[in-house]
């Protein structure tokens, strides 16, 4: 069929426009990739860095195409160019009347032009091409049957532009023609700020009374067009067909607008083409062409100049427009039903001015880059967000408006405008009718009813419709009916309001480019974190990583991963570093609410109380021009209301980044979820961890660490703190506060560092129960806390600070009864092995203890036996540790107990009635496990049981168990009969200040209790009749030395009767009666008598 014949219906333009525009931006896809993987030493196809086939690749290329081309008559390689040929010569093109014709052409005119530019800069084009007809050959035993034509436009499209500009010299007339069209709309659009400003462009509330009146043009799709692909249409389309510059004015103006905007474009991706270098190579070998050279140095000029400040401008007018814009839908979303056409073209506008700046920023052409850092992109950005936001958000609310208009307005206008067609040929008829018909039989029901809607159909049949009206000699051409035009365009417009609005968002405010300039898009980022007044907005980095997937195509899908990896490690990334601000700037508040507490400490106030005092007494007080000392709360008081405190400058700061952190509950990249506050919490978490570890100021070298109280005081601040950040940021803290401390009451965290539960058990054992050991501290009974000894080496710390009764509740406070429970067991612990080594001295003496055990009665034999035994200093020396450990251990009991009964009473009462009330006849595992859980809540126990489960754990397998009871009792044996040795020594006197010895032998009576009653639960033997046994012993001892006349070994005979005693008083199965039996109780009274006279002497 020759091609006059052909008609318009026949030629499927439409369809053909479409695919090849698609499939050229899938090749495109494809292209590019092939570039960057060859310009990327790492990305690069091994053939072509292989060593062994570097020659022959080298000989393909010299020899390259090498096969015969001249039967392959090929002007243009491409079947797209051949559907240029023919769109062209038989269409007239109008943007603003076959809008979609005009664009799919011009879209496809500079897709082949960008394609072919981009081949042209891989490098190794030859060598692949070549490689790979080789391997064809080898494996098919002949050439691929396509690479004649395609080795052949490798060569001649060396350079592609001056190739395709003779091509294109019989199409310039329709490509001129469709770009000349151009000038109702491109001037339009590329306006300064001052005239945007002028013309209150964009704004819903600079004409109130006409706010509900849908927003109307007649050039609809032009008015969100984006600017940049106009001006690739411009640029590439007068390149191609240049003669359109000498002839017709208004394309040269157009040119020279296009040329002065810009000094680069976008190719595709972060690919770039230098206009005006480009134009001026190309232009300067043609003959006459001096005046359009000299126009391009002319426009080159000014764009250096001038386009980088109008465009600072345009963007800082969009930030406020948009704002404005996102404002006033948020408060009336209903307006995005007349005022859509608003949102798409804010969007569009402010894309392209995003676009620019990132293409002109990695590009720059001057010396002064001012132009190019825009601090406040992320602002611009964060209300393009916002709107999109609002569009997905509202979208039924813009179906239901659209739905209405289409049936209710649109239909019957262009049923109007049908009607009034003076000629309509019948498959424009069909078309039209059907248009009237999908639009009639719409109904609000059908959105109620969540409905799918699909105008795709009606949209490709306008399409169609204008490629055949658009024909030259068609019955009836477009060109000459322009109302029918405008008219189609505005319904089209809103058809894709009802069923295309995510296409929309992606057209008209896509920003994956950003996916392509990695660096950029994080230094902008950086950028935005360092300016208090922009980290509201960055919420917006991670948003964007959203865009990243919208820009694979189904032709290369192996970049899917690629891309979609790259943005998930950005969002990761932006998350956890607007994260890490906000834990820092916390951070900072905490350590400033820390030094506001720590103000407040007791330790603070003497110099205050010094002060007053002196004052009273009208001392002088140091010198006088020491300036006084400013009191807690000063920092509240504000003279002046601009004063802005550091405080003050952390909280805004914080306020900013957490709107940002809690702008979305959580944000879909590549099928995977991120949520932003969840970032915060385990940042929080972290350092919350390690502040509490550092506050404890632990110094391992000189054994220093913080007080109790004091790092409590700092905690309690440091959560005061976290828990104002619940008024910020919609996360629960509650869960960071138990995530944390119940780490902390363990051993190690959850990353196996130590914990302040591990560093207070070391500091306690290790620091102050071992100086105990050594004489240099003592347990004061009365005073209930440990103090420190005058001795010749002072102690780098006070005992007491640590261990009075605020001190322990403050360590209850912060370890929990899971940390003290711990603490019970490492101090379990030491005392299991001290009387593991007491054990080792009873087998030492096993046959004098034994016979001592059944001679009591005998005091000249007993004298005998006694000199035999060995190292009795030893055993009363670790049954008097063991004493200190449990006197220890006895505080902490009751300082929990106390904390405990604070913040549970109910609980804490209802397990101490349960203690109380357990029957006598009571199976022993049953009692130990109530005893467990009592001592669990810091009650004192009569068989205390995490000492039963430390010397469980003794049992030594070569031991019988009837040797193991009676090693237990020859150590209550032992220890009955050393305590008269005791009386020598000069540090056993009694201080009834104290209600102690200062060496400490006090706590055996604590000592011999607990350990009796653990031992002989073990051995299933009667503790009472063990006890028993060893008062008898004892008492029998001790009278002993009443009768002794040597004044050295009885001197603080008296203190060591009073031992008796606390071992009754602290026995619950003991009775003073069974004492009286035993010891006369005159003895007793004798005793305190003589210590508290001989205290009030030695006083005096």
């Amino acid at each position: 069929m020759s091609r006059g014949v052909i008609q318009p219906s026949q030629q499927k333009l439409a369809e053909k426009l479409t695919i090849l525009n698609d499939r050229g931006i899938g090749m495109l896809t494809r292209v590019y990739n092939i570039k960057k993987a060859c310009g990327d030493p790492k990305a690069k196809p091994s053939y072509l860095v292989d060593k062994n086939l570097e020659s022959a690749v080298k000989f393909i290329v010299r020899k390259f195409p090498a096969v015969e081309t001249r039967n392959n008559n090929v002007s243009i390689p491409m079947y797209t160019s051949v559907m240029q040929r023919k769109v062209e010569g038989r269409n007239v093109f109008l943007a603003t009347v076959n809008f979609d014709l005009t664009k799919n052409y011009l879209d496809l005119v500079v897709t082949y032009t960008t394609l072919m530019i981009i081949l042209s800069r891989i490098e190794e084009r030859k060598a692949i091409i070549g490689l790979y007809n080789y391997a064809h050959e080898m494996t098919h035993g002949a050439s691929d049957r396509e690479y004649p034509r395609l080795g052949q436009m490798i060569v001649d499209y060396e350079n592609p532009l001056k190739k395709m500009m003779e091509e294109f010299v019989p199409h310039g007339k329709s490509l001129s023609d469709a770009l000349v069209s151009l000038q109702m709309v491109y001037p339009r659009r590329n306006l300064s700020a001052d005239q945007w400003r002028n013309a209150q462009l964009l704004s819903l509330i600079s004409a109130p009374s006409t706010m509900l009146n849908p927003a109307q043009s007649d050039t609809m799709p032009c008015e969100y067009l984006s600017l940049d692909t106009m001006e690739k249409w411009i640029v590439f389309g007068f390149i191609l067909c240049h003669a359109a510059l000498n002839s017709d004015a208004a394309a040269l103006s157009l040119w020279k607008l296009a040329l002065q905007s810009s000094t680069c474009l976008c190719l595709f991706r972060d690919e770039v083409f230098h206009i005006h270098k480009a134009a001026e190579d190309l232009f300067v070998n043609i003959r006459g062409y001096n005046k359009r050279i000299n126009d391009i140095r002319e426009c080159k000029e000014q764009a250096l100049s001038h386009a980088g400040s109008m465009h600072r401008e345009r963007r800082k007018f969009l930030r406020s427009a948009l704002k404005e814009l996102a404002t006033v839908l948020a408060d009336q979303p209903g307006l995005l039903g007349p005022k859509a056409l608003f949102v798409f073209m804010a969007l569009s506008f402010a894309r392209d001015e995003i676009i620019w700046l990132l293409r002109h920023a990695d590009n720059i052409q001057k010396k002064s880059t001012d132009d190019f850092i825009d601090k406040h992109i992320a602002e611009l950005i964060f209300y393009m967000e916002e709107l999109r936001a609002h569009v997905r958000k509202y979208g039924p609310v813009m179906q239901r408006y659209y739905v209405q208009y289409l049936s209710g307005f649109d239909a019957v206008v262009l049923n109007e405008l049908v009607q009034n067609l003076s000629v309509c040929p019948e498959d424009e008829s069909i078309i039209m009718s059907s248009f009237v018909n999908t639009m009639t039989s719409l109904s609000v029901k059908q959105v109620e009813d969540g409905e799918v809607f699909d105008f795709r159909g009606m949209r490709l049949d306008w399409f169609r419709l204008q490629a055949y009206t658009s024909v030259s000699k068609a019955s009836l051409g477009l060109a000459d009916h322009k109302e029918l035009g405008k008219m189609m365009n505005t319904i089209i417009f809103h058809t894709k309001m009802v069923d295309s609005l995510v296409e929309m968002l992606v057209e008209t405010s896509d920003l994956s480019i950003f996916c392509f300039y990695s660096r950029a898009f994080e230094k902008m980022f950086q950028q935005c974190l360092e300016l208090p007044s922009q980290s509201r907005h960055s919420i917006c980095f991670p948003l964007l990583c959203t865009h990243f997937m919208s820009c694979t195509h189904e032709l290369c899908p192996e970049e899917r991963h690629h891309i979609g990896d790259r943005s998930l490690s950005l969002c990761n990334m932006f998350l956890d570093e607007m994260a890490k601000q906000a834990r820092n700037l916390i951070t900072d508040i905490c350590t400033e609410q820390c030094t506001l507490s720590d103000q407040l400490l007791p330790k603070h106030c003497a110099k205050t109380i010094s002060q007053a005092v002196n004052k009273k007494s009208k001392k002088a007080t140091g010198k006088k021009g020491e300036p006084e000392r400013e009191k807690p709360g000063v920092e509240s008081m504000r003279k002046n209301r601009l004063l802005v405190t550091n405080l003050d400058k952390l909280h805004t700061a914080l306020s900013e980044l957490c709107f940002s952190i809690n702008y979305v509950p959580n944000l879909i990249v590549w099928e995977h979820t991120f949520t932003p506050r969840e970032y915060l919490t385990s940042h929080l978490e972290i350092r919350f961890t390690k502040s509490i570890v550092g506050m404890t100021m632990y110094n391992q070298a000189t054994q220093e660490i913080a007080k109790p109280s004091e790092l409590l005081t700092s905690v309690r601040a440091y959560m005061t703190v976290l828990q104002s950040i619940e008024n910020y940021v919609t996360i629960d803290i509650t869960r960071v506060f138990n995530n944390v401390l119940l780490q902390q009451t363990q051993h190690l965290d959850s990353h196996g560092e130590p914990t302040i539960t591990s560093l207070y058990t070391n500091w306690y054992l290790e620091t102050l129960l071992r100086q105990v050991s050594n004489g240099h501290i003592a347990y004061f009974p009365a005073m209930k806390a440990f103090v420190n000894l005058p001795t010749e080496n002072e102690l780098t710390f006070n005992a007491e600070e640590y261990s009075d009764i605020s001190e322990m509740r403050s360590l209850s406070e912060l370890l929990g009864p899971y940390g003290m429970k711990f603490l019970s067991e490492s101090l379990m612990w030491h005392i299991s092995s001290q009387v593991a080594e007491l054990k080792k001295l009873v087998v030492e003496n096993m046959e004098v203890l034994t016979q001592m055990r059944t001679s009591f009665d005998k005091p000249d034999h007993m004298a005998a036996l006694f000199k035999k035994l060995t190292s009795v200093d030893s055993v009363l020396k670790r049954m008097t540790i063991i004493g200190v450990i449990l006197s220890f251990r006895s505080l902490a009991q009751e300082a929990l107990r106390d904390v405990l009964s604070c913040h549970i009473p109910f609980l804490v009462s209802s397990v101490e009635d349960f203690k109380d009330h357990i029957p006598r006849e009571t199976d022993m595992k049953v009692a130990m496990n109530v005893y467990e859980l009592s001592s669990a809540a810091g009650l004192p126990c009569e068989i205390d049981p995490a000492l039963v489960v430390a010397l469980s754990s003794q049992k030594s397998e070569n031991i019988s168990p009837e040797e193991e009871y009676k090693i237990a009792c020859l150590l209550m044996v032992f220890v009955a009969v050393s305590l008269p040795t005791l009386a020598s020594n000069v540090m056993s006197q009694y201080s009834p200040a104290i209600e102690g010895h200062c060496n400490n032998i006090h706590c055996l009576a604590k000592a011999i209790n607990q350990i009796a009653a653990a031992l002989f639960t073990i051995h299933k033997g009667s503790i009472e009749d063990r006890l028993k046994e060893f008062l008898a012993l004892a008492s029998s001892s001790l009278l002993k030395i009443g009768q002794e006349t040597d004044k050295m070994t009885t001197r603080n005979r008296e203190s060591v009767y009073l031992l008796l005693d606390m071992i009754v008083q602290e026995s619950p199965f003991l009775t003073m009666d069974l004492l009286e039996s035993c010891f006369p109780y005159v003895l007793l009274r004798n005793a305190y008598h003589a210590v508290y006279k001989q205290s009030i002497s030695a006083n005096a």
